[in-house]
């Protein structure tokens, strides 16, 4: 009996204990409760650095680029007319020559022999048609004093006329002759620079053969081609009706200022496969900046557009409702707004709509804005500029 009565204590106490502990792992719960802040308020973001820049006006000029390439002014492939040995060069190849120097001599011996030829059976056939021209006359008085009959006459008038053809041919080939003759020496037909050369001293050539003895380029002046779209056509033919129109050819990689010439051919027809039409400009080239083959960036001047709304073309963005701009309010805050772009030059877009002269718009870091976000303009070196401090009183 009192072994039941230890048990039922024994089992009380341990209830209690196990209440003890729940209690006290309220208590510390519902002190922390107690003693925990409020809640606390959204932190402001601080602005994001960005480069800005004003909207202005400027005279924007109107223009066309394209990519051209270089053809000298004239081409000339020298090939010799006549066979026979090159006895001499007279130039080196790349060199600068003027119309009429000469450039190659051929053996020569064999075609002043043909001539010799030609001229001695000239001679000789002269001779002849004199004597048969004398028959013929006396012959013709001695029909008219009815000694001869008319059968003999015709026959010496007709060997005089037949040796006077014979002496019409001589001439002629004397003159060939003299032709094949001149054609031993080679002389430039243009000025301009030789290109690679061909044929040495000692080499046979043959008439009008293939390759080229030498080609000698004219690349003062020279053309540069190029095409442009065929919606600009309407307004280079224009432009070409009122007066000459320049043109510029910018050489990629130079530092030295853009070469200066005029549009001198318009082709006749737009290709249908390219829509593009082709043109051609002069260039003086003086300086031979320009060289036949070189590919060089052609501007072409329209007309200039003054008082244009213009902006950095950095500055514009595009999103999925088209191009757009991050203006500057007076809060320094920033609103997205909707812009109608229009001609570039020299890193400025001419705005057609959606902004005005004097604004002020974000042209670096609109990668970290959003709409009505804080900014502040960059230093030189990059961090923002922090506002001013407020100033304080003694």
């Amino acid at each position: 009996m009192a072994l039941m009565n230890v048990m039922t204590a024994f089992r009380t106490l341990r209830r209690w204990g196990r209440h003890a502990v729940a209690a006290s792992a309220v208590v510390p719960a519902l002190a922390l409760c107690a003693c925990s802040p409020k809640e606390q308020k959204p932190t402001v973001k601080p602005p994001v650095p960005v480069v800005l820049a004003k909207v202005e006006r400027k005279t924007i000029p109107v223009q066309i680029k394209a990519i051209g390439n270089v053809e000298p002014y004239a081409t000339v492939a020298v090939k010799a007319q006549v066979s026979g040995e090159v006895v001499n060069v007279h130039f080196t190849e790349g060199q600068d020559v003027k119309k009429g120097d000469l450039l190659f001599a051929i053996d020569p011996r064999t075609y002043a022999a043909a001539l010799k030829k030609a001229e001695a059976n000239l001679s000789r056939n002269l001779v002849q048609a004199r004597n048969a021209r004398q028959d013929a006359e006396r012959y013709a008085q001695l029909l008219t004093e009815g000694i001869v009959t008319q059968e003999q006459y015709e026959q010496y008038r007709t060997k005089a006329e037949a040796f006077a053809a014979d002496v019409a041919a001589d001439r002629a080939a004397v003159e060939n002759a003299k032709v094949e003759l001149s054609y031993c020496t080679i002389r430039s037909p243009l000025s301009g620079r030789t290109g690679n050369l061909a044929v040495h001293a000692g080499n046979i050539v043959k008439a009008n053969e293939n390759p080229p003895l030498v080609t000698i380029n004219q690349i003062t002046p020279v053309y540069v081609t190029f095409a442009i779209p065929e919606k600009d056509l309407a307004e280079i033919k224009h432009r070409l009706a009122s007066g000459r129109l320049a043109v510029e050819a910018i050489i990629p990689n130079d530092q030295g200022p853009a070469e200066q010439g005029t549009i001198s051919f318009l082709d006749n027809a737009v290709d249908a496969a390219t829509g593009t039409i082709k043109l051609k400009g002069i260039f003086e080239n003086k300086g031979r900046r320009l060289w036949p083959g070189q590919f060089v960036n052609v501007v072409v001047t329209l007309a200039s557009r003054a008082d244009a709304v213009v902006v950095p073309s950095q500055a514009l963005q595009t999103g999925q409702s088209g191009p757009y701009l991050f203006v500057v309010k007076a809060d320094t805050s920033v609103e997205v707004r909707p812009v109608t772009p229009g001609i570039t030059h020299e890193g400025l877009t001419v705005i057609e709509q959606g902004v005005a002269p004097g604004e002020t718009v974000v042209t670096d870091g609109q990668m970290r804005l959003t709409p009505n976000a804080k900014v502040t303009e960059k230093r030189p070196g990059g961090a923002g500029v922090s506002p001013p401090e407020p100033s304080k009183r003694p």
